[in-house]
């Protein structure tokens, strides 16, 4: 897992060679004036999701996906998410290869993510986004699916 701004979003454009077309897109896209859904980048190698909904309260299920990395990106207010690394969780739900998405139990951290701050998740983090910081408030996020080869 990384957190930072996207500020220094070229620090990490070395890691994966989708990376920098994802984070232009995060730099040069506004997102006041984008609609909701998905919005393709390079077809299903690379492809945003723009979401707008309500932080919540309540923890909810770890998850973590194996075919694509996550780049989230907070544009408005703030979002608590929690991290653990994949060996030390429980995974409680099948593999879904359609949604790329398996759901998991145990313990992890939890931090802040306030706006114009991205996380980059990969397939061996696993992730529990949406959580409210101090009371339930509707944010704006873009995820990032990149295609891992």
């Amino acid at each position: 897992m990384i957190i930072d701004v996207i500020e220094n979003a070229n620090l990490y454009i070395q890691i994966n060679d989708r990376f920098k077309k994802a984070f232009d897109f995060l730099r040069n896209t506004d997102f006041l004036e984008i609609s909701t859904g998905k919005h393709e980048l390079e077809g299903n190698e690379i492809y945003a999701i723009v979401d707008s909904y309500y932080t919540c309260l309540e923890k909810k299920f770890w998850e973590a996906h194996r075919r694509y990395i996550d780049i989230q990106f907070v544009v408005n207010n703030c979002e608590q998410m929690g991290y653990a690394y994949l060996k030390q969780m429980k995974q409680i739900t099948e593999y879904d290869q359609d949604k790329d998405l398996i759901f998991y139990e145990g313990s992890g951290s939890f931090f802040t993510v306030t706006p114009d701050t991205f996380v980059i998740f990969f397939p061996h983090d696993v992730h529990m986004p949406g959580i409210a910081v101090e009371k339930p408030e509707i944010i704006k996020k873009i995820v990032i699916k990149i295609l891992v080869d």
